[in-house]
């Protein structure tokens, strides 16, 4: 290469020219940075016009070296401004591009609504909570003992007729009632208590308007020294009355296995008598299965199906439909 001084600033004054037009052309950092390279990196078109000053004069070097600081020096301020430039560009285009329009309308989004099971389930729970229960859960795949036996239903119980089961391959079913929940919770709890068990019990029934196979019930059971049943036919007053209005109740006699005296009620709805669920005295013997003295103490339970609730409460002609995921259906709740 050229090492005459007068060559040699030719070529610095050339590089600061080509330097600054590339740079002021220079659209985006990255840009920029390859710039810099190219025209000040170690390998860069300035370092190879420095390596002819070695064949410059010692006295000619520190004029040709003062020129190539003077060029270093033009090339890195036009850099550095034309970076803040960019760098200033590039916030106000951000800024533009994630401005939050405050005034704009939002985004509409349909509102849910509250199926007529979970409503109608919330209903009678909220009822319940006011009278001091607590809600209590358990497995919907139960065992034999707390479907059945902890229940006063042994095996050969003709009681078991009244209810098909699905029956598993392990010896377990599916729970025909909540009233399993009933003997857990009284297994871990001492009297007094006041609980309703809510849940998806499972019975081998032919599907049509007004049965299904899976459905969902509510069961109350309070344990306490001295309760009778006048306690209950108060407790279930209040609670239908909560549910349905000023309206007439009934009791009729009927049969549980695990309680005595047992009643179903009817409600008079509508012009007739409609029965809505079944109640009684806890029978002795399921109190001594959980380890309570029946000398000492007693209970009232009772339980009623929530679809039978929602469909008189919301005039539903077939169970069907709630189970259908139907929107035309749901969206008028």
């Amino acid at each position: 290469m050229t090492s005459t001084p007068t060559e040699l600033e030719s070529q610095l004054k050339g590089l600061q020219s080509a330097a600054q037009s590339a740079i002021a052309t220079a659209t985006s950092l990255d840009d920029l940075e390859t710039l810099r390279i190219k025209y000040l990196g170690k390998k860069g078109e300035l370092s190879l016009v420095l390596k002819g000053m070695g064949k410059l004069d010692v006295a000619q070097r520190p004029i040709i070296g003062a020129l190539a600081n003077q060029v270093k020096e033009a090339v890195q301020g036009d850099l550095e401004r034309s970076r803040t430039t960019l760098e200033q560009a590039q916030i106000q285009a951000q800024l533009a591009a994630e401005t939050l329009d405050v005034t704009m309308p939002g985004v509409y989004r349909p509102q849910g609504r509250i199926h007529p099971l979970t409503s109608t389930i919330e209903r009678a729970l909220e009822v319940f909570t006011g009278l001091g229960y607590t809600v209590a859960q358990g497995p919907e795949m139960e065992s034999d003992y707390y479907n059945f036996e902890a229940l006063n239903t042994p095996a050969d119980h003709p009681a078991r007729d009244m209810q098909d089961t699905f029956y598993l391959p392990d010896g377990n079913l599916l729970r025909t009632h909540t009233s399993s929940v009933q003997i857990r919770y009284m297994e871990n709890n001492e009297p007094p208590i006041r609980v309703a068990a809510p849940g998806r019990v499972y019975r081998r029934d032919t599907v049509d308007a007004t049965h299904s196979a899976v459905f969902h019930q509510i069961e109350i059971l309070a344990v306490d020294r001295g309760l009778t049943f006048t306690d209950l036919r108060g407790t279930i007053k209040v609670f239908l009355e909560a549910m349905f209005g000023d309206i007439e109740i009934r009791f009729r006699p009927s049969f549980f296995p695990f309680t005595e005296p047992s009643a179903e009620v009817d409600v008079r709805w509508r012009d007739r008598w409609l029965e809505v669920l079944g109640c009684g005295m806890v029978d002795p013997n399921v109190l001594k299965n959980v380890g309570y003295d029946p000398e000492i103490y007693t209970g009232f339970a009772a339980g009623f199906g929530v679809e039978r609730f929602a469909m008189v409460l919301h005039q539903i002609d077939d169970i069907r439909r709630l189970y259908n995921s139907d929107l035309r259906f749901l969206k008028q709740f």
